[in-house]
């Protein structure tokens, strides 16, 4: 057996079902291990799509995604999806090929050191030198990237290794299952709890990615406190509930915003610094309750007055096992916010009938075609924003977006990502036509896959939500405009389905029509965005904080 049977071996051993990417020369020992084995190789366009699928992958299901490239150009691809990865908590291995390291005729061609370029954006980054070391490498990959914050790993492969004979077999796979926190740091909480008089719970990105939601539904329906999450705890608890005032959106200036300012004591669930702050802390203001596998990173604008550490689901249960609601509590201002994001939140032009239509109609238009378990995949822009503001998620994991590194060219790939784990959900890519260009090519790889899949392409011919800042900060609008490909043509010239919006509600009409057809469909939005200014920049907060 050679070193690349092994590695295979190991990944079979992990319980791998796909592996993402474009394999280079440096890769054929590890291919053909790979064309002998029961995991799916599915070939990509692109290396930096290969990345943002196998994080989806860790990202619904909690296992580890693999993806793989060759050395050099390919390898260097992957670093933005590693980064993604790592900021947003989503296990991926990375394996990257490499230039015999025994003896080589090539010189330095090609060759950059990737193990080093790894290193700042993955949790840990080897090269593998003797082909008997890939058990216990892949065994210690696997658990520090599904370890708590979870994230990406990387191993480079050189060409001789790979061919090298080995006789060593695969790690046998342990569970590590995190500790509740201890009984001082829970009665301390309660006291805190039970002695605030507006307490309000955040609900964060970790609370979706180990699936403490039903554990936090308990939690609020016990004690009566409300909650509102961050843009990557969206839909951990289902935004429905009476409870529940909705998604921080927005850095401030937002209806929900009132409610933030209004608390005394906020229990912050599931939150780290990677993801872009929900409500910033000030001296004398209101205390935090940190509740999170790990301890909090302080800085200026979080610094905690009492941690709670271990696994959130456990302590969220003896939290509420231990609470007794409290006479001091008053909710009344918050069940006001929530009246009033009802009305000029959820309700607020959903019925536009403008064209092209405004952010709200669309996403109105979304909720209504999209059943309670679909999945949006969102890459980056202004309509981002809009979706984590005025979509109500119904079920964990089914609003995909990236509030930690935000890069844009990951909501296609995603999509795909989601589709092969959820083959009996539907799944929406909605994409800007900015984001949706730099991974466009991936429409072959769905249609090549055989997948429904639907692509929403929102076409504003520019940069919106720079645009947005820009004329935030009075500056002309400039440099932000670009032109765009006829999008039915370009997706019928994969083999997919295009088709262009040209009248309010047509959108609904084809999103069914994609449904019952199956297929790869495109469905362009002219988008009008001249809402962005009108709710974003005229200070909700004066408006509505004298509630």
């Amino acid at each position: 057996m050679k070193t690349s049977d092994l590695l295979v071996q190991c990944l079979e051993n992990e319980g791998v079902e796909y592996i993402f990417g474009i394999p280079g020369e440096e890769n054929l020992d590890f291919l053909e291990s790979l064309r002998n084995s029961k995991i799916k190789l599915i070939l990509t366009r692109h290396e930096q799509a290969a990345g943002f699928m196998a994080a989806t992958v860790g990202r619904l299901t909690g296992k580890v995604g693999v993806c793989l490239s060759t050395l050099g150009p390919g390898a260097t691809n992957f670093v933005t999806s590693a980064a993604y990865a790592l900021l947003g908590g989503m296990p991926v291995l990375f394996i990257t090929g490499q230039k015999p390291i025994r003896a080589s005729k090539q010189g330095r061609f090609q060759i950059v050191d990737i193990v080093s370029i790894m290193e700042p954006v993955t949790q840990l980054s080897r090269q593998i030198v003797d082909g008997n070391n890939v058990p216990h490498l892949v065994r210690e990959c696997f658990r520090t990237a599904m370890g708590e914050k979870p994230g990406p790993v990387h191993l480079e492969l050189p060409e001789d290794i790979a061919a090298e004979a080995v006789d060593r077999e695969p790690f046998t796979v342990t569970q590590v299952v995190p500790p509740g926190a201890s009984q001082r740091a829970i009665h301390k909480a309660v006291s805190m709890i039970q002695e605030a008089e507006r307490p309000l719970l955040l609900v964060a990105s970790s609370c979706n990615r180990n699936l403490s939601g039903p554990a936090l539904l308990d939690f609020v329906d016990r004690t009566g406190i409300h909650f509102f999450s961050t843009q990557m705890g969206k839909g951990a608890i289902d935004e429905r509930h009476p409870n529940c005032l909705g998604t921080a959106a927005l850095s401030d200036t937002d209806y929900l915003h009132c409610a933030i300012e209004r608390a005394d004591l906020i229990i912050n669930v599931g939150h780290d610094v990677s993801e872009k702050p929900p409500f910033l802390m000030h001296r004398g203001g209101h205390k935090v309750i940190h509740i999170s596998h790990f301890p909090a990173e302080m800085d200026d604008v979080y610094f905690p007055q009492h941690e709670v550490i271990g696994c959130t689901a456990t302590n969220m249960r003896m939290l509420a096992d231990a609470i007794t609601p409290s006479d001091n509590w008053d909710f009344a201002y918050f069940q006001r916010v929530r009246d009033q994001i009802a009305t000029n939140v959820f309700a607020d032009k959903a019925d536009e009938d403008s064209f092209p239509n405004v952010p709200q109609r669309i996403v109105a238009d979304l909720r209504k075609a999209v059943p309670s378990d679909g999945i949006l995949s969102l890459d980056n822009g202004m309509y981002k924003i809009w979706f984590a503001r005025n979509y109500q998620a119904h079920q964990t994991n089914t609003v995909l977006l990236d509030n930690a590194l935000a890069t844009m060219g990951a909501g296609l790939p995603a999509a795909i990502g989601a589709k092969l784990v959820h083959p009996d959900r539907k799944v929406v890519a909605i994409c800007g036509d900015g984001g949706f260009m730099m991974n466009s090519q991936e429409l072959e790889t769905a249609v090549r896959l055989d997948l429904d899949l639907v692509v929403i392409v929102l076409r504003d011919n520019g940069y919106g939500m720079i645009k947005w800042k820009q004329t935030g900060c009075d500056f002309p609008v400039f440099g932000l405009d670009f032109g765009n490909p006829d999008f039915v043509k370009y997706a019928e010239s994969y083999g997919a389905y295009g088709t262009r919006i040209e009248r309010t509600g047509q959108l609904v009409e084809e999103i069914n029509k994609a449904y019952e057809q199956g297929g790869v469909h495109l469905i362009e939005v002219p988008i009008d965005y001249s809402e962005n200014e009108a709710v974003f920049l005229e200070g909700l907060r004066q408006k509505t904080c004298i509630l």
